[in-house]
């Protein structure tokens, strides 16, 4: 038994678990972000130092949502999937659709990367004793 446009199909399959890696990995790092706090209050307790936690709560948004936005990729990988499978399948042609919602998402990361570049420039400008 053959499967009909195979290759399309296991390429569309890819390209799904691609996404839910890649939004495995963002929410991961969010998690990190979220529970950083944790890993400075124990650094410093080994290294014999008090550790200001000043922006704990700007940290745990950012993770919170660095976790969000990656359980949004799964969801855009899910509906992208059963939409591509679906196209694959049938007989006739149609156009590409919109690529909205994966570029609302790509841009969601980048916002939040740049905030959390920011978050951690002043952080590190708190910490030197310039802030």
């Amino acid at each position: 038994m053959t499967v009909p446009r195979f290759s399309d199909h296991a390429a569309n399959e890819r390209t799904f678990l691609a996404w839910v890696r890649t939004a495995i990995a963002v929410m991961a790092f969010g998690f990190l972000v979220e529970r950083f706090d944790i890993f400075l209050k124990i650094a410093g307790k080994s290294l014999g130092k008090k550790v200001a936690m000043s922006g704990q709560v700007t940290g745990s948004l950012v993770g919170l949502a660095l976790i969000i936005a990656g359980a949004l990729m799964v969801a855009a990988a899910m509906l992208r999937f059963t939409r591509n499978r679906t196209a694959i399948s049938a007989e006739e042609t149609h156009n590409a659709e919109g690529d909205k919602l994966d570029l609302a998402l790509a841009g969601l990361i980048v916002v939040l990367g740049f905030g959390l570049a920011v978050y951690l420039g002043l952080t590190m400008l708190k910490g030197s004793g310039h802030g």
